[in-house]
């Protein structure tokens, strides 16, 4: 049960970090963080709780990435529902604590036919430039896939894991540095199921590829990992 509560506050908190920073500090005009300063917020979400309760529960905060790990052979099968359960469940209540707090003033109304509404993932007329879905898909599948390749890399024997919380936050970072002007950045399904259910609008239709691009990417890392870069 420790390691299910770890993975939904990890999971909240990193939604409600990194969502949380798009919603309330990167449209500021004068003092604004913008795409730079959104996307060291995603990266210190998952550092500072991976070393907060990764020692708990492994830190995935990420369906993609426990499956990617559990194809990697560093996560058991049984684990995997209640996991995700947990995450999913994390991320959704954050998203609604974050709408209740967004919707506390009169000049903030989502609009979900805009790009990037409610810090929600999309692709074509809801990517944040316009990037069409081969290109979101492409993106989402690359940056899981390495960021599990990572992630495994940092955590394996011989490591120095003292440090991996450190390399999986940088990482983070770099992938939102890429890819939020192309869908807004996902990489991870309960972040993007989480925003596009009070997003509402076209969100909840594009999900599929924010569940399909990251889930299928983490598991071809994983297997990257084990098959061609793991020590025998």
């Amino acid at each position: 049960m420790r390691s299910y509560l770890a993975e939904f506050f990890g999971t909240f908190w990193l939604v409600f970090g990194g969502c949380g920073s798009a919603l309330f500090a990167a449209s500021i005009s004068e003092l604004g963080i913008g795409y730079a300063g959104v996307a060291i917020a995603f990266g210190l979400s998952v550092l500072t709780m991976a070393y907060a309760v990764g020692h708990i529960s492994g830190g995935h905060f990420n369906p993609a990435v426990s499956i990617g790990l559990w194809m990697g052979g560093r996560f058991s099968r049984k684990e995997l529902f209640p996991y995700i359960l947990a995450q999913i469940t994390g991320a959704i209540l954050a998203a609604a604590i974050l709408f209740i707090i967004y919707s506390g003033t009169k000049g903030n109304i989502i609009d979900p036919s805009v790009a990037g509404a409610f810090a929600a993932n999309g692709y074509g007329e809801l990517s944040p430039h316009g990037y069409g879905v081969i290109a979101a898909f492409v993106t989402e599948f690359i940056l899981t896939a390495f960021f599990l390749i990572i992630i495994m890399g940092a955590t394996t024997k011989g490591a120095n894991t003292k440090f991996a919380g450190v390399a999986i936050g940088l990482a983070l970072t770099l992938i939102h540095l890429i890819s939020i002007p192309i869908t807004n950045t996902s990489v991870n399904p309960a972040r993007s199921i989480s925003q596009a259910i009070l997003a509402g609008g076209n969100y909840p239709f594009q999900l599929w590829l924010f569940c399909l691009a990251p889930i299928t990417g983490a598991i071809t890392g994983g297997l990257i990992y084990k098959l061609v870069l793991e020590k025998e």
